[in-house]
């Protein structure tokens, strides 16, 4: 049968000459690349000592902020389970009752919140859905842990603690994009 490319190639089988078989070229190129990373600088840093810088548009863990007042930002809207492109977000919506004004700041909150660690993607889209800037990615990394159960963030976890508020200024992004310069660089991109 004739084939409809002219694209076969016709395999032979060369013989191997006595270096090749007892692979001491191989080994030998193995062990040159081995010790030359010897000497080299060492691109690992001993982690709970020494912290490597972050970037400062890092989406790591999350937080649900508080007012200035210390009451609850969230309201349970869900958007922000609606959102979640992985399904990581759940929450139960209940009442405020009297007496607890100072606790939330909207007549509904959320009375369960949870994140699950492992499913998410940390891609922000929460916090952008959030029309009460409740919910925002901080730049501390999601401690390790044994159990897949302790990968899922309850309210105890997430909520701001008053005595430690959370700056996330640092993550905010600017509102307005300067898509001029944008263009140019893109074109400076294209003609080079």
């Amino acid at each position: 049968m004739q084939s409809l490319t002219n694209r076969s190639k016709v395999v032979v089988k060369k013989e191997m000459s006595f270096s090749e078989r007892i692979y001491l070229p191989a080994i030998l190129g193995g062990l040159r690349i081995t010790i030359k990373h010897l000497f080299k600088k060492k691109a690992t840093i001993q982690y709970p000592e020494v912290k490597r810088e972050i970037a400062s548009v890092y989406r790591g863990q999350h937080v649900l902020k508080r007012d200035e007042n210390g009451a609850e930002r969230c309201t349970a809207c869900g958007l922000c389970a609606v959102a979640c492109p992985a399904e990581a977000i759940t929450m139960t919506a209940a009442e405020r009752n009297k007496g607890e004004e100072k606790l939330y700041r909207e007549e509904k909150y959320a009375k369960v919140y949870e994140i699950n660690m492992l499913r998410c993607i940390f891609c922000g889209l929460c916090e952008e859905a959030c029309p009460k800037e409740a919910i925002f990615l901080t730049d501390r990394i999601v401690p390790t842990e044994f159990k897949r159960g302790e990968f899922v963030y309850g309210k105890d976890k997430l909520v701001e603690d008053l005595n430690s508020r959370i700056d996330v200024t640092k993550r905010q992004t600017p509102d307005v994009i300067d898509f001029k310069k944008i263009s140019n660089v893109q074109h400076n991109r294209l003609s080079n």
